[in-house]
């Protein structure tokens, strides 16, 4: 403290020039019509400048950010690649006048849409999640939905622009998965409870499940691609008076802060749905 006052004592007549300035320099800007107008011009100016590089730098921290998640996206969208093409189950070719026609073609099955998400709930019986994608987008019922962490739901109305998913988190809905370590299959549905967890039924006790096994989308599916992210096994209930396990899985989506997902259209998904019911009703 002595040493403050001892600066004040020393250089008492510029701090007091300064200040006289200070204050000469507030009455000239504030009735002065020109010079203020200048001196707003010249602040919002260095202003500018500081607000400028400071975007930049917070830019360059969230770009790194981003460009993270982008890249763990695009790492997973290769590795869905060879899962979005389906060949016929035969190992012929046919040929007619030795013409040869090749039967094993691949096609691609599964085409991905993204979406912006523009609304969505989760602690209700009935969650849905409102996309910014629609009919004129070639959005129709019953495509699937994901995220880059995994599987969201199933698209169950749509408008010209919008559309509504289905969430994971629907007392109502269903979709059959499959343990990754075994390949046993099971159905995924929401008891209601908790929006942290989904119930995974149908595992028999002969299979060999553990904590944090990996639950992904089966091949049998209509809707998704196989081998998409569903979540993890947080717990195995055994369940006596059954011979299937309950396990309880903790998703891999993140319900709270979707922003982006894609929509999944299966292009032959008319075809096997058209045969499936024909199929039905000729033998019923």
């Amino acid at each position: 403290m002595r040493n403050v006052f001892l600066f004040i004592r020393r250089y008492f007549n510029f701090l007091f020039f300064l200040v006289l300035q200070v204050v000469a320099l507030s009455f000239l800007f504030r009735y002065n019509k020109f010079h203020e107008a200048a001196f707003l011009t010249v602040a919002t100016e260095v202003t500018g400048g500081f607000n400028k590089k400071y975007n930049n730098v917070e830019y360059y921290f969230q770009l790194k950010k981003t460009n993270d998640s982008l890249a763990k996206d695009n790492v997973r969208m290769h590795q869905l690649l060879k899962e979005n093409y389906e060949a016929p189950g035969n190992e012929k070719k046919l040929i007619v006048d030795t013409v040869k026609i090749d039967s094993l073609k691949k096609i691609q099955k599964y085409y991905f849409m993204d979406a912006k998400v523009v609304g969505s709930t989760t602690a209700l019986q009935t969650n849905y999640i409102t996309i910014h994608r629609g009919a004129a987008q070639n959005v129709k019922p019953n495509m699937g939905v994901v995220s880059s962490q995994g599987i969201v739901g199933t698209v169950v109305n749509v408008s010209q622009n919008y559309a509504t998913v289905m969430s994971l988190l629907h007392r109502q809905y269903k979709v059959v998965v499959k343990l990754k370590n075994n390949n046993d299959r099971g159905t995924i549905e929401w008891d209601g409870l908790s929006p942290l967890f989904v119930t995974l039924k149908d595992i028999p006790k002969s299979v060999k499940v553990t904590k944090g096994d990996t639950v992904l989308t089966s091949p049998t599916s209509s809707l998704f691609p196989a081998n998409i992210m569903v979540g993890t096994v947080y717990e195995v209930v055994d369940d006596k008076t059954s011979n299937f396990y309950t396990l309880k899985i903790r998703p891999s989506t993140n319900f709270f802060n979707l922003e982006y997902v894609y929509v999944i259209e299966n292009q032959q998904y008319d075809e096997q749905k058209k045969l499936e019911d024909s199929t039905r009703k000729k033998f019923q």
